[in-house]
């Protein structure tokens, strides 16, 4: 529910007027500009729904992977829709996982059908894995 309400999410050139470079900021449930209640009341109602349906809940990075922004580059939506299949035919959960430190969250070391199973880990994908620490630290602040 923490990740949900926090929203991380950044500001990108082309999508936001006067932003050259990436912006940190954070969106109430991804869409806070659209929700007319208070944020709580949709973690609530999520944490309803997941508990009701014994449903799992995850976190998929569709934004920038491989270093910081001008270095990366965007997920590939051909890996997203892969993690998202082993997501719905149930393989994904079945997978042994670690936890990323500052965060508390637990991602799979491995998913079927991925070419580079790097992308899993963002530490993975940055070849600077020193810049990749002070950045996740300043985030998690």
């Amino acid at each position: 529910m923490y990740h949900f309400v926090s929203g991380y999410t950044a500001k990108v050139a082309g999508t936001e007027v006067g932003i050259t470079d990436p912006v940190s900021t954070f969106s109430a449930c991804f869409g806070e500009a659209f929700l007319p209640k208070h944020p709580y009341l949709y973690a609530q109602m999520l944490a309803e729904k997941t508990k009701k349906y014994d449903a799992n809940v995850w976190l998929i990075n569709t934004g920038w992977t491989g270093g910081k922004y001008g270095v990366g580059q965007r997920m590939s939506l051909k890996d997203t829709r892969q993690i998202l299949e082993n997501i719905h035919n149930g393989t994904l959960e079945n997978e042994e996982f670690e936890t990323i430190g500052g965060f508390n969250l637990s991602i799979p070391k491995h998913c079927n059908g991925l070419k580079d199973q790097d992308i899993l880990n963002p530490v993975n994908t940055w070849d600077d894995k020193d810049l990749f620490k002070m950045t996740s630290v300043r985030l998690a602040k």
